[in-house]
């Protein structure tokens, strides 16, 4: 995972797992909320960046709900294809139009 791109305003995609995990198990009201998620998240994020991270997946979310994000990435990956648990394979636009030709997809 770490290959992903950091498209998510410098938090890692490991980063991102524990801060939604932190949110899920540390009380709102917790005097200390934003000190105790970052540490849960590992200690390299401030009470300050996790709050702004908080504040903008609040207003993702919003987004989302009100239809006004677009949900496609731009320069969307290309289809990936599993063909086993631990690996992906990812093709190009040349390779489905062959893919198609030979009438396999």
């Amino acid at each position: 995972m770490d290959d992903l791109p950091k498209v998510l305003y410098g938090w890692s995609w490991e980063e991102n797992k524990l801060f939604e995990m932190a949110l899920a198990v540390v009380d709102e009201e917790d005097p200390d909320r934003w000190k105790v998620v970052a540490t849960m998240v590992g200690g390299k994020k401030s009470e300050e960046d996790v709050q702004k991270h908080y504040v903008i997946l609040l207003e993702d979310l919003q987004g989302i709900e009100s239809g006004k994000l677009d949900h496609t990435l731009a320069g969307e990956a290309p289809p990936c294809v599993q063909f086993d648990c631990t690996q992906s394979v990812c093709w190009t636009d040349e390779d489905h139009k062959m893919l198609v030709r030979l009438d396999i997809n």
